[in-house]
């Protein structure tokens, strides 16, 4: 697996990135402390999170690589991801999509820094 990036899902990502920080690529299922809701919904949700190297991360068992740093997921997650994986910004919505060679993954993936306050 891999993820790629196109240059402002790239930029706003990185700019919350440093040495002391971890990515995740969270799967929305209500499951560890950065899942956000276990809503039943049809709909798969992920969501790109940023925690420090001191913070727990038992749940994210794998990783997936990407041109700015590991994404740690949760290994069952698998299940709904693809081999080949875009994030895309799209400005005009503020939004950020994840989205595979087969298709759309998420079309509003979210994004939250659990480092700020």
């Amino acid at each position: 697996m891999q993820i790629s990036f196109d240059k402002a899902a790239k930029e706003k990502i990185s700019a919350h990135l440093g040495a002391d920080k971890i990515l995740l690529l969270t799967f929305e299922d209500g499951v560890g402390p950065y899942s956000q809701h276990a809503m039943i919904h049809m709909q798969t949700q992920f969501s790109i999170n940023i925690i420090s190297t001191e913070m727990e991360k038992t749940d994210y068992d794998e990783k997936i690589p990407s041109e700015i740093g590991d994404f740690w997921i949760k290994g069952y997650s698998k299940e709904d991801l693809q081999e080949e994986m875009t994030i895309k910004f799209n400005p005009r919505l503020s939004t950020f999509s994840l989205s595979g060679e087969g298709g759309m993954i998420d079309d509003n993936l979210g994004f939250i820094d659990f480092t700020k306050n």
